[in-house]
């Protein structure tokens, strides 16, 4: 085919498989907030697999891309409606996966999963996740100590003991100073993660996986709940008339039949 034919056919596949990889593999995100800092910088572009948890559930310590419930607070001020053209450029590049998050896209990382007793802090100011402290050297600017805890704000270090329901996850931001996150949001629904943000992509000096750190390692399962033994059961005034009455007619029964026989053998043997 001649160039002018086949450079725009090349673009319409290209394009096409952009949609695909971007709707069902993977998705390039833009951080809006330094609520990630420093591990994630604001203009940075994460990879995100959106497959991962096709397979299975988010763990702790993995840095994951969600849609905030409606406790969640936008974390950007929407600004002025984009003109005709704007909107053309928004669409496209969220079909392709290079646009600005939505109001209700966050990014943050996995403290609890399900069944897990999440609480703030010990002696030292770490965050305890079944009772054992993390070592958290992600954590560059915290939350400080000496403001109450607010559950309806995040200012606080310190928050009571959270333990994360079924199918949820607890998720919290690098930057606890000024990170919005489930201390005063909420847990977040497994179902509303978008995948998990593994890698850096954008600016390339910054080109870096996000694995997950050691400090999660140390941390098993919930303990179980302590099982309390059953209550002795009282026999009721009701059960008790209904044992009763059955085993006085038998008695009675078996009591006429042993004179009714007697009879008989005195009647045949005088």
């Amino acid at each position: 085919m001649p160039l002018w034919q086949e450079l725009p056919l090349l673009l319409v596949v290209a394009f096409c498989l952009a949609v695909l990889i971007r709707t069902f593999l993977l998705q390039a995100f833009f951080i809006p907030s330094g609520s990630m800092e420093d591990t994630l910088l604001i203009g940075d572009r994460v990879l995100v697999n959106k497959v991962v948890y096709d397979v299975r559930d988010p763990v702790r310590g993995e840095v994951v891309v969600f849609r905030g419930t409606d406790r969640w607070v936008a974390q950007e001020t929407p600004g002025p409606p984009p003109d005709f053209a704007g909107r053309i450029g928004r669409t496209l590049g969220d079909l392709v996966g290079v646009s600005r998050p939505g109001e209700k896209d966050f990014i943050k990382r996995v403290i609890g999963v399900p069944g897990d007793r999440v609480k703030c802090c010990d002696d030292q100011g770490r965050v305890l996740v079944n009772g054992i402290p993390l070592d958290e050297p992600y954590v560059i600017r915290d939350s400080p100590l000496d403001v109450p805890p607010n559950p309806r704000e995040c200012r606080s270090r310190r928050f009571e003991e959270v333990v994360v329901p079924p199918g949820q996850i607890f998720v919290m931001g690098d930057h606890r100073l000024v990170s919005q996150d489930a201390r005063c949001q909420g847990p977040v629904p497994i179902d509303n993660v978008v995948g998990r943000a593994f890698m850096v992509v954008w600016p390339s000096q910054r080109w870096t996986s996000l694995p997950v750190p050691a400090t999660f390692d140390a941390i098993s399962g919930p303990a179980p709940a302590p099982v309390e033994p059953p209550a002795p059961v009282e026999p009721t005034p009701v059960g008790g008339v209904a044992l009763v009455l059955p085993m006085a007619g038998l008695m009675s029964v078996l009591a006429r039949s042993g004179r009714s026989l007697g009879a008989r053998r005195r009647r045949l043997h005088p």
